[in-house]
Parts: structure tokens; C-alpha cells; sequence
């Protein structure tokens, strides 16, 4: 089970800025959360970072009880 924090954009589409996934890969977890929230949060997905624990992660990553998966959306500012 991973605890998924999602930033700016990503919890904006998702409706939720934090939720708790079923899934032992990241790329499972990932797969759950797009079923859960649908297209607008699959485009910001494609467009984002993941992180696991804080650091950068393969989709394929293993995930621990309790991994924290982070999802960044790109920032833009002026």
C-alpha cells in the first residue's frame, strides 16, 4: 500500500491532494490512481515526476507497506 501525495496540477485533477493506493510496483499504483481520477489526471501524470521516499523512481520500482509516492507536475512561473 503506498500513501500518493500529489502537487499542484496533479491534485487539482485528481480532486485530492493526498490518498492511500493498493499496488506493489509503482507503475501498479500509478495505474489504480489514473483508473480512480480519469483522463485529466492521466495528462498531467505524463507530463510529471514520480518520486518514492523523496527520490526519483522507475515505473517499475518495487514499492514497501507505506512508500510515499510523490507526483510533481512541472512548475512554470515568470
Amino acid at each position: 500500500m503506498a500513501r500518493l501525495v500529489l502537487f499542484g496540477p496533479a491534485g487539482e485533477a485528481a480532486g485530492t491532494r493526498r490518498d492511500v493506493v493498493e499496488g506493489d510496483s509503482l507503475d501498479v499504483v500509478l495505474a489504480e490512481a489514473v483508473r480512480r481520477y480519469g483522463p485529466g489526471f492521466r495528462a498531467v501524470l505524463e507530463v510529471s515526476r514520480v518520486w518514492v521516499n523523496g527520490e526519483p523512481a522507475a515505473a517499475s520500482a518495487p514499492l514497501a507497506h507505506d512508500d510515499e509516492v510523490s507526483v510533481l507536475p512541472p512548475v512554470s512561473g515568470g
